[in-house]
């Protein structure tokens, strides 16, 4: 049998790697991976006016002249190697493909031990030479180079410059619209898939990411600085000897949550989306918002979000990809995870259907009680709601009769359908209650007040429960100036 050393075609196969599928923030961030595995505590990504360049710039360790020609290497580390648990990366491939996907001039400059070398790949040179052709840069041509001064100045880091972008500018109007465009995305994206880096979770030290010297803020999809977000215990799955945490969060309900907690759970349109499992890898957030169709994605459960950590010596059992995108739970971890998810969507489900209340704190008076039977859920006005009953008190048996029949058909054209759709197109929440300030709620209570003081027998009955009552107990700090007011209005009176 003879053998033949088949190498493949420069051009061809580089030009088709850059159609893995990188989008410009997922390489933004295949870049990061390699700044933190360097030891890096700050990455600066700049770019000039006219968008001629982008140069991501780290205070890594930095590389020595040959470790630099092996790093520009395509497949430069063996993904079956063992690595150290602070490695995000895995098959050697994500420096050069992320990079040339977004540009045909790759340009990396590293200090290590007082050394400065320098290394490019050029496409348009590997098209002409027919070969892999790697440039070597002199020292007259890193002096040249942008933001090669800011790292001369340091005393180690890395350097990588993005330059003769073509397929970035396509769609555009202008490379300049591409690149702002394609900033603004990464900007919150790396805030999102970076944000335990960034706050320095656990002890460790923060890292500083800035985009044209603008600190990039962290996306905590978890909320866990809000008081009313609910942690469940930690859980632990041993696989092949490595241990697997997950931990479940429930977000607090939207009409609970600040501008800027939506925000940082992910924006109003994506609180249905971003729903279910956040992988990381390594503090690293691979995958998110998916149940891995466990359960399915519904309106109930989108506030549960549950952080799954797995160590990088796992990665051949879940098929993590060259992008860091995919990420496929081995058959051992789905039946563990199977087993707690029903009980994580649970807590998601109690949070809408009780809006924050107590369900058997028996002092409250909903404006609605939910009513179960063989046909189904249906919702009813509460008949022994203050409002109602006292209301109902005053009428006549042909006004009574009218009354009874407008509930009935407000009870009867509840938009259900309308409603869900609503919440389905990840509305954060139905503002029924935005209204409710502290004048209406006067103008409500002082009729109801009113009434008991003539014919009930004495306001302080009503005003001691007016904070159980719908509406006034959804607006608790609110109800008690209504208290108050009311209270000095009998006060006052003659």
């Amino acid at each position: 049998m003879s053998e033949i050393n088949l190498p493949p075609f420069a051009p061809a196969l580089v030009e088709s790697m850059r159609a893995v599928g990188y989008s410009f923030e997922s390489a933004l961030a295949d870049l990061l991976d390699n700044s933190i595995s360097a030891g890096a505590s700050t990455v600066a990504i700049n770019f000039p006016p006219d968008c001629s360049y982008i140069g991501i710039l780290d205070n890594g360790h930095g590389l020595a002249p040959d470790d630099l020609t092996s790093a520009m290497r395509h497949g430069s580390t063996n993904p079956l190697a063992v690595r150290s648990g602070s490695d995000l990366g895995r098959f050697g491939l994500g420096l050069k493909t992320a990079s040339l996907s977004q540009c045909r001039r790759l340009t990396v400059v590293s200090l290590k031990d007082r050394v400065l070398s320098g290394r490019r790949w050029d496409l348009d040179l590997v098209e002409r030479r027919q070969d892999w052709i790697l440039e070597v840069l002199e020292t007259k041509q890193l002096a040249s180079l942008p933001c090669v001064g800011l790292l001369a100045q340091a005393e180690h880091g890395t350097l990588v410059l993005w330059e003769s972008f073509d397929r970035l500018a396509a769609g555009h109007g202008s490379i300049v619209d591409a690149v702002e465009e394609g900033i603004d995305q990464a900007r919150h994206h790396l805030g999102l898939i970076f944000h335990r880096f960034i706050v320095g979770e656990f002890g460790q030290g923060k890292l500083l990411i800035t985009i044209n010297n603008d600190p990039i803020e962290p996306q905590d999809p978890f909320l866990v600085g809000n008081r009313a977000t609910q942690a469940l215990p930690e859980e632990k799955i041993i696989v092949e000897g490595a241990s697997i945490s997950v931990q479940a969060f429930i977000l607090p309900h939207p009409t609970k949550l600040s501008r800027k907690d939506i925000v940082l759970a992910g924006g109003e349109k994506d609180l249905f989306r971003d729903q279910g499992f956040y992988i990381y890898r390594s503090r690293r957030l691979l995958l998110h918002g998916t149940w891995f169709r466990l359960i399915a994605i519904g309106e109930l459960t989108k506030l549960a979000r549950v952080r799954v950590d797995i160590p990088n010596s796992l990665d051949h059992l879940w098929s993590i990809d060259i992008k860091k995108s995919v990420a496929i739970p081995p058959k051992a971890v789905r039946s563990a995870l199977s087993r707690i998810v029903d009980k994580i969507a649970e807590g998601s489900r109690r949070v809408y259907t009780y809006r924050g209340r107590t369900s058997v704190d028996r002092r409250l008076f909903y404006a609605w009680d939910k009513i179960e039977g063989r046909e189904g859920v249906a919702y009813r006005i509460n008949r022994e709601h203050p409002l109602v009953a006292t209301l109902s008190s005053k009428l006549s048996e042909e006004e009574l009769s009218l009354l009874s029949g407008l509930l009935e058909t407000i009870e009867a054209s509840l938009p259900l359908d309308a409603l869900y759709a609503d919440l389905a197109q990840s509305r954060a929440a139905l503002s029924q209650d935005a209204g409710l300030d502290e004048d209406v709620l006067y103008e409500i209570a002082r009729p109801l007040v009113a009434a008991y003081e003539k014919e009930v027998g004495g306001a302080d009955a009503i005003l001691a429960k007016l904070k159980f009552v719908e509406p006034f107990c959804l607006k608790p700090e609110i109800a008690e100036r209504v208290i108050a007011r009311l209270t000095d209005d009998i006060r006052q009176r003659p």
